[in-house]
């Protein structure tokens, strides 16, 4: 007789694993990282979303498309947090995401959470966008300015992790070589 286990009870391989956290520099750069690999993911979601529909211009169900791209990219993100707790850029930088509390696995239920808190780095400057009537440029420095804002909350505290994985109750760990 098998018992099912919960992969998200279970703990991480035994990599050489420590609990410091990386600095900000490096998260940052995995994160460029992750915007070069997401460009194809994206890429590839968009042709299939404009094939499947038949789409032929732009504006037509650029609401369903974005909706899409969102949970594609949402999947994405969900599925390597949950089996392995790494993207190929946190792989290449050694970093891992989990469990703030006891250091597992995330479940997937908290990479849902996180997925959708770390649209903060996003959202509030793109809302400022029509609310302020701001262009382009205003927007992009506006943008700017809260990216560096934001990456600084980083730095603060003694976890010395972003607001979203604060809140999601998840942060990002080194690995050993």
């Amino acid at each position: 007789m098998s018992t099912s286990v919960d992969s998200a009870a279970v703990p991480l391989p035994p990599e050489p694993f420590d609990a410091s956290t990386p600095t900000v520099r490096r998260r940052l750069a995995a994160l460029m990282y992750e915007a070069v690999l997401l460009f194809g993911v994206v890429f590839i979601a968009g042709y299939l979303f404009s094939t499947l529909t038949q789409q032929r211009n732009g504006l037509t169900h650029h609401n369903w498309l974005a909706a899409w791209i969102g949970l594609v990219v949402g999947g994405y993100f969900v599925w390597f947090w949950t089996h392995g707790g790494q993207t190929l850029p946190m792989k290449t930088w050694r970093l891992r995401v989990v469990n703030a509390r006891d250091g597992v696995r995330l479940s997937v239920s908290r990479a849902v959470l996180r997925y959708v808190l770390a649209w903060m780095w996003f959202l509030p400057p793109l809302a400022m966008h029509p609310l302020l009537k701001l262009t382009v440029p205003q927007t992009l420095i506006v943008a700017g300015v809260w990216f560096v804002v934001y990456a600084g909350v980083g730095r603060i505290g003694a976890s010395r992790q972003f607001l979203h994985d604060r809140v999601a109750g998840t942060r990002i760990v080194s690995i050993g070589r």
